[in-house]
């Protein structure tokens, strides 16, 4: 089965305060994304990558990222969105124009998430194939408080909470009707399972492991340098 990974990396970065977007930032001596997309390069089950850039900076990628990056699954290059929703749903029409098959499985994988164990893809994959949707998640360690103009209203049940994480998994016909489903609404979801659910679609968690952070701002960056160099 071919197995498709989107991985938006359109996002500005303003909490990140670099004079280039997060994305392009040194991690361990390369940038984020070349890590990030070299996880799925290397993973026997990916048959092509699709990186998200902002239209203005495709050159960029072209000429200071991809070089010496050994990127062969290469499927092309999508102009991002405004936002990160836009993004996916450019990477999607994408797919749908070089006719990916509707039971294929799709991945969605942040551009800088670049500590994400790929030991995890396989079952990603597999539960995606079988159920239809997977993401990967870990365990809230912290007690969760939802709030209301600055007053606390409720305080859920941390057994039950889960921090989602990216890759996630989804066939391909069922992620495309539900991002179509979404613009139809004018709905915005905060990650592509959010888009999924309103199908009325079980989405299954894969837990996954807290190293797998998503490098927004600065201190973000230490702990995966951190991490990094700690090795497993």
């Amino acid at each position: 089965m071919n197995t498709t990974v989107l991985v938006p990396a359109a996002g500005m970065g303003r909490r990140m305060g670099a004079s280039v977007n997060k994305q392009y930032l040194q991690l361990g001596g390369r940038s984020i994304l070349a890590r990030t997309l070299e996880l799925f390069e290397r993973h026997p089950a990916i048959s092509s990558i699709f990186p998200i850039i902002p239209a203005d900076e495709i050159d960029y990628f072209k000429q200071q990222i991809l070089p010496g990056s050994g990127l062969t699954k290469l499927g092309g290059i999508v102009p991002g969105g405004k936002e990160r929703q836009d993004s996916v749903r450019n990477g999607l029409q994408q797919l749908q124009l070089i006719g990916t098959k509707p039971d294929s499985v799709v991945l969605v994988h942040d551009g800088v998430r670049p500590l994400f164990n790929p030991g995890l893809i396989a079952t990603l994959i597999d539960t995606a194939v079988i159920k239809g949707a997977a993401v990967i998640g870990v365990p809230a360690k912290d007690t969760i408080k939802e709030v209301e103009n600055e007053l606390i209203v409720a305080t859920p049940e941390r057994s039950r909470l889960w921090q989602v994480q990216t890759p996630q998994a989804f066939r391909f016909e069922l992620l495309f009707r539900a991002y179509q489903q979404a613009a139809r609404d004018d709905f915005a979801g905060t990650d592509d399972a959010s888009l999924v659910e309103r199908l009325g679609v079980q989405v299954v968690m894969v837990e996954g492991d807290y190293r797998n952070i998503k490098i927004t701002t600065p201190e973000d960056l230490l702990i995966a340098e951190a991490l990094l160099a700690g090795g497993d």
